[in-house]
């Protein structure tokens, strides 16, 4: 297989155009077309972990949920034959924790459908006049920290299809809704109600209020209230995105912890190293303030064209950036929290060139969540420590080349980050 610099704009989303991967993603969903089938019914009891707001068309939008009709059926059970926790359709954190295979996620998201209907992001008002009550289960769902029991009536029974997204998880069919009701009580935490009432208190300040709090109030958890737009001042609230909202919950709740983080002493000279799903990281570290830098490639060779490695990259210094990470997109966002998340536990601060290495092993898009939990796999692993640069750098090149067989004197020479750290600062004259 041969894999070219237009992989870096695909990744994944249309590998047999590009490079000709043969388990891509439309392989996958010729086979869920037939999986899912016969578990899709027009009106079904479901329930539904998660709300998923759309973007085209901004700002009239499709607003939804996604549930798994039947859950009783086979289709909704895990290998052992057990009968599926709802719940775990939506848990990144869960999924990585148990390390679960691109199968099993391709099967777990397969069986949700996206049940929606049209609403402006503002006023809410369905341009097919139907109830407000639909958005107000919506809002629910995204609230509850439980998934919430629903009753789903479709105009029509929705096609089999399996959707791809480069930021957020996969899903199964969409359809439109003709009504949805609430059969339960959704098990919203009072803490989440306090921030929801306060409409005095920016979007900002309630994520990183209840991010602070409370393990179970994870960053998938606030960017569903977020995207659902059940935070910030009153007279702002909107609907959001899902796939914004998902990196914005990221960037706010890192730009407080690299706050945090710049009054601690400097980190030495580090690396880390681990992955999930065929996405591996080499983090380094470095003994200087706050900055930080992403370069993402292919392996084995896969980025090489004219003798030089395709890769995307993207740099904030000290001051932060405050243009949108073009190049990397979302993982640029969700590799900085988990880095920073790790600085916060050590009581560090430093500059941090990541890279990242995709292999075949990751064969389907599968969301920006799978960078964020790679990252944290990888700075959980256990360090080596180097007593140099020139070491640490030296490492790095050995390990890439033995590993991945790639050359990284030619990322390091387009570093902006290692670059600024040849130039003399005012503290060596001191």
């Amino acid at each position: 297989m041969k894999i070219t610099s237009k992989c870096l704009i695909c990744k994944g989303r249309n590998c047999l155009k590009y490079c000709g991967k043969q388990n891509c993603e439309t392989c996958r969903r010729l086979q869920t077309k037939f999986m899912v089938a016969s578990n899709i019914k027009q009106e079904f009891s479901a329930e539904s972990p998660a709300p998923f707001i759309g973007r085209f068309g901004y700002p009239d939008i499709n607003v939804g949920v996604l549930s798994a009709p039947d859950n009783s059926a086979n289709a909704s059970s895990n290998s052992s034959g057990n009968i599926l926790d709802a719940s775990l359709y939506d848990a990144p954190r869960v999924w990585s924790a148990n390390n679960y295979n691109i199968p099993s996620l391709v099967d777990i998201r397969s069986s949700l459908v996206n049940s929606r209907t049209n609403f402006n992001v503002r006023d809410a008002r369905s341009t097919q006049k139907l109830s407000a009550k639909m958005l107000e289960v919506t809002q629910d769902v995204g609230m509850s920290s439980k998934p919430v029991d629903i009753e789903v009536k479709l105009k029509k029974v929705p096609t089999p299809k399996l959707h791809f997204f480069d930021i957020n998880a996969p899903m199964g069919p969409t359809a439109q809704l003709k009504n949805l009701t609430e059969t339960s009580n959704p098990n919203i935490d009072s803490r989440v109600w306090k921030v929801v009432d306060s409409y005095d208190l920016k979007a900002q300040d309630a994520i990183n209020e209840l991010y602070n709090k409370s393990d179970s109030f994870d960053e998938n958890f606030l960017s569903k209230i977020l995207s659902v737009g059940m935070l910030g001042a009153k007279t702002q609230r909107k609907l959001v995105p899902t796939r914004w909202s998902i990196t914005a919950t990221d960037d706010i709740i890192a730009k407080q912890l690299i706050t945090e983080i710049k009054d601690f002493p400097v980190y030495d000279y580090v690396a880390y190293f681990g992955g999930y799903l065929g996405n591996y990281y080499l983090i380094l570290f470095f003994p200087e303030v706050w900055s930080y830098e992403l370069f993402e490639m292919y392996s084995p060779n896969g980025g090489v064209q004219d003798g030089k490695i395709q890769f995307s990259t993207d740099y904030e210094n000290y001051f932060g950036r405050k243009e949108y990470a073009e190049q990397c997109a979302g993982g640029y966002y969700t590799v900085r929290l988990g880095i920073l998340e790790r600085l916060k536990q050590l009581k560090r601060q430093g500059s941090v060139l990541a890279l990242r290495f995709m292999t075949d092993d990751y064969s389907v898009p599968l969301g920006v969540w799978v960078t964020r939990e790679a990252t944290r796999k990888s700075v959980s692993n256990k360090p080596i420590v180097f007593g140099s640069k020139e070491l640490l750098l030296n490492y790095a090149k050995i390990f890439a080349k033995k590993k991945f067989g790639m050359e990284l004197g030619q990322v390091f020479g387009k570093s902006r980050l290692l670059a600024g750290m040849k130039q003399q600062k005012l503290v060596d004259y001191i």
